[in-house]
């Protein structure tokens, strides 16, 4: 297993911050599998400094004067292995709760998946998993998947295997504390990494014996906070920009024809045909020869929670200029149909504007975007 790390070109990231009791085992342990292991010590306070001068040589030690966070130790040691010429990095938790026996399941998934970021994933309903963990986790994994579309059943777990020539390292912000990995995971799948998880056994003890520096209202505050961030990045930029990218830029009409087929699906999807506005769409872009998909997405412009400001307005319009423009008895025969009759009216006026609109915007932003087809 020694030979395999180093033909992959993979070092171990110990990051550690006042677990003298346990880390040195976890060292034991390591040197069973690679000699190439570089340790962090995050400002320890307690023996560490004593422990990890034991091994001599035999490990690299990267020193905080003060303790500055599990992410900015994690990031200083993937920062230093890949500064070392690594491809890989490890990195595993000190406390104990992780088995280095179970590397080589690392191993075995990085070979057949090249280049992919790899999750140790626990079991997270075994004996002894404290519960304020499991709601954590469950809740950074309902959020990881919503801002990437990836379903993982543990993103919190330390124990993990990092793509180092894949990923940005220099040129980012990381957070500083436990909610760097969550990040971590969030910008290699915005990169396109392949991000999954590998099952690795976990080991809890007892009461007192182990010692842990997850406090869980401070670092859920902190990792509800970087999720917010996260869904207000995609809900303000990255989907629409993603949404233009396929739709407007990376389609192969023609300028005319996206913004015709916008502006279509945009009238059907306002004109009162309630149940059928997405088949409007869909038949008048095939008749025309323009592209249903984009057509049909735009039609849905009357979902919640625009469509009581498309009833609204269009009542409006239809009441401001029947009751301006009309004769005397046609307004008449409009108060006699009621309300519904300036509804219809004012929504094919609105459904005509908004159309024109959306296909001018359409074309400004194909142009602004480069779009030259």
């Amino acid at each position: 297993m020694t030979d395999n790390l180093k033909s992959l070109g993979c070092a171990v990231v110990v990051p550690t911050y006042n677990n003298g009791r346990t880390v040195g085992d976890v060292i034991k342990q390591l040197l069973d599998y690679t000699h190439d292991i570089i340790v962090v010590n995050d400002g320890c306070t307690d023996n560490t400094a004593e422990v990890l001068a034991s091994f001599g040589d035999r490990i690299k030690v990267i020193v905080h004067p003060a303790n500055k966070g599990k992410g900015v130790a994690l990031l200083d040691g993937l920062r230093k292995a890949k500064q070392d010429g690594f491809t890989y990095a490890i990195t595993i938790d000190s406390d104990g709760q992780h088995y280095p026996s179970d590397i080589p399941v690392f191993i075995d998934a990085i070979v057949k998946e090249p280049d992919s970021l790899l999750v140790g994933g626990r079991n997270l309903f075994a004996e002894g998993m404290p519960t304020k963990n499991t709601f954590a986790n469950r809740f950074s994994n309902m959020w990881y998947r919503i801002v990437t579309g990836i379903s993982l059943f543990d993103t919190q777990s330390g124990f993990r295997l990092y793509p180092l020539k894949k990923m940005n390292l220099d040129n980012r912000h990381y957070t500083k504390g436990y909610e760097f990995e969550l990040e971590a995971l969030v910008f290699s799948a915005w990169e396109g990494i392949n991000v999954r998880n590998v099952p690795i056994r976990v080991l809890y003890q007892g009461e007192g014996e182990r010692v842990s520096h997850f406090k869980p209202f401070r670092d859920f505050t902190r990792i509800s906070i970087v999720n917010t961030c996260f869904v207000s990045y995609c809900v303000f930029w990255k989907w629409p920009k993603d949404f233009v990218n396929k739709y407007l830029i990376n389609v192969e009409d023609s300028n005319l024809k996206v913004a015709l087929a916008i502006a279509i699906g945009v009238f059907c999807g306002i004109i009162p045909i309630w149940g059928f506005q997405l088949v409007a769409a869909l038949g008048i872009a095939g008749i025309f020869g323009l592209s249903k998909t984009i057509a049909g997405i735009a039609s849905n412009i009357s979902i919640p929670p625009v469509a009581p400001l498309i009833v609204g307005g269009s009542w409006w319009i239809g009441h401001r200029v029947m009751e301006g423009w009309l004769s005397a008895d046609t307004a008449i025969a409009v108060k006699f149909g009621g309300w519904a009759v300036e509804y219809v009216a004012g929504s094919v006026i609105l459904a005509l504007g908004a159309s024109v609109i959306s296909f001018l915007l359409s074309l400004a932003i194909m142009r602004l975007f480069g779009r030259k087809k």
